[in-house]
């Protein structure tokens, strides 16, 4: 066994967007920070075959549910922010200031960090547009979304988001990486954490696996980043055994619909959309690329759909599904959709294909479910706190895990912002510690320059 000693102030396990925004935070205030990664830091190409290993792997990326429901991640440097759409939805400031957690500064701050606009109408291209139409026609509550991209470095008559932005145009949290380790900090790739090193009750180190090999490395704080999925199990190999039950998964449906000369299909997938507060449902427009569809389409037997792209409009169904499953120290997910989950999907569908009815489609059908976002498995209130500390000293988790309950929207703006805050957080607490240690020494000193001091020495 192989070991880094305390030569990092803190480790940050995993590097989407919770891990990412902690280590470029803390590295740009000086700190040293050491992140490990599952997956690889490759090139972001753009492609389905360079994604095939980051993102579609069987018991890796992608996990079932016992009902053939697929939830699926991205294991790789950037997390799933590799290959999510972009979409910035606000964060839920009210609910997180109900549990004690206010993120509303660094919510703003953040904006400084990352593009968080619409795009223009010269990017959306032709399906969004129409999507946006005709849910505007049916009077329905539809605006365009913002979105983590830069629009003067966006393609148009692209569809690229979801395989990683080769052109720089979506932001992605290796961004975020590249930044930290310009300023200091050290990433290994590949390393699997299998356990947080606890000794007298308080975190001092990690032990992972990198080339067949057990490592451990060291440090004085610690940030559990791995995931909804990921970072529950590592926390009950490491003595937090409640860790991983009852959470959400945010499943979806795609409605599609054929409209004559629509075009090829290729745009920025969920350009606009429709939130159902009350109800617990999104929907918006859903461009996706093409192995994806025949993907989705092989799965319910349409084998003409197929291999039939151009012309074709799909939207996008997510709810906000209930609490409720386990997931297994294996990494897979025993979660039934509820039957409200089930009504959910079937009215959001039903939406979907009003919306399609109105601009002209044929051949209307819904794809089978996935699931995408887990969260909730290490709840603020239940196993952190305010400030994301697990019951162990020097431990903290911050990624869409630490989401005290379910609301059913892409969480990517909620994790930057509680990052930031941690980042803000264990600065404070290092500053405060330097403070008493040099207090300390004061009095030491003061001590030693007594006569009695003089007289022992």
């Amino acid at each position: 066994m192989q070991g880094i000693k305390t030569e990092f102030d803190a480790i940050v396990v995993g590097s989407g967007p919770g891990g990412a925004t902690v280590a470029k935070d803390l590295t740009l205030s000086g700190k040293k920070v050491l992140i490990l990664e599952w997956g690889d830091n490759d090139p972001k190409k753009g492609t389905f075959f360079s994604t095939l290993p980051r993102a579609f792997v069987p018991g890796k990326s992608v996990v079932m549910t016992k009902e053939a429901l697929p939830v699926v991640r991205a294991i790789t440097t950037g997390g799933s922010s590799m290959i999510f759409c972009g979409t910035a939805f606000a964060p839920p400031i009210d609910m997180l200031k109900s549990y004690g957690v206010d993120i509303s500064v660094e919510a703003e701050e953040m904006k400084n960090d990352v593009p968080m606009l619409p795009l223009p109408d010269e990017l959306m291209n032709a399906g969004p547009h129409v999507f946006l139409e005709s849910a505007g026609d049916l009077g329905y509550n539809v605006h365009k979304l913002n979105k983590f991209i830069d629009p003067s470095k966006c393609k148009t008559r692209c569809q690229l988001c979801m395989y990683g932005c080769p052109f720089g145009a979506k932001w992605d949290a290796r961004q975020f990486v590249d930044q930290a380790l310009e300023k200091g900090a050290r990433l290994i790739t590949r390393a699997k954490v299998k356990k947080i090193i606890i000794e007298n009750k308080q975190a001092v180190g990690v032990e992972y696996k990198h080339n067949r090999e057990i490592h451990r490395a060291y440090a004085p704080n610690i940030i559990l980043a791995a995931g909804g999925i990921g970072s529950p199990i590592i926390l009950r190999e490491s003595g937090i055994r409640s860790a991983g039950y009852d959470f959400f998964f945010d499943p979806l449906v795609f409605v599609y619909g054929k409209i004559k000369g629509l075009g090829n299909g290729k745009s920025v997938p969920m350009s606009a959309g429709v939130h159902f507060e009350e109800d617990g449902i999104v929907m918006t427009d859903f461009n996706m690329p093409r192995m994806l569809k025949i993907g989705f389409d092989l799965e319910i037997l349409k084998l003409k759909q197929a291999f039939s792209y151009a012309d074709t409009l799909p939207v996008m169904i997510k709810i906000r599904d209930d609490l409720g499953g386990a997931v297994s120290n294996n990494g897979w997910v025993n979660k039934p959709l509820t039957n409200a989950d089930k009504r959910k999907l079937d009215k959001g569908s039903e939406h979907a294909r009003r919306v399609l009815v109105n601009a002209g489609a044929t051949d209307i059908y819904r794809s089978y479910k996935v699931a995408a976002h887990p969260g909730g498995t290490v709840k603020i209130g239940e196993l952190v706190d305010a400030n994301l500390k697990t019951r162990f000293d020097n431990l903290y988790v911050c990624d869409c895990s630490v989401m005290p309950r379910e609301w059913g929207l892409p969480p990517t703006t909620s994790i930057i912002a509680l990052g930031k805050r941690l980042a803000k957080h264990l600065i404070a607490a290092d500053r405060a510690g330097n403070k008493q240690d040099h207090a300390a020494a004061a009095v030491s000193r003061e001590t030693m320059d007594t006569p009695m001091a003089a007289a022992v020495n």
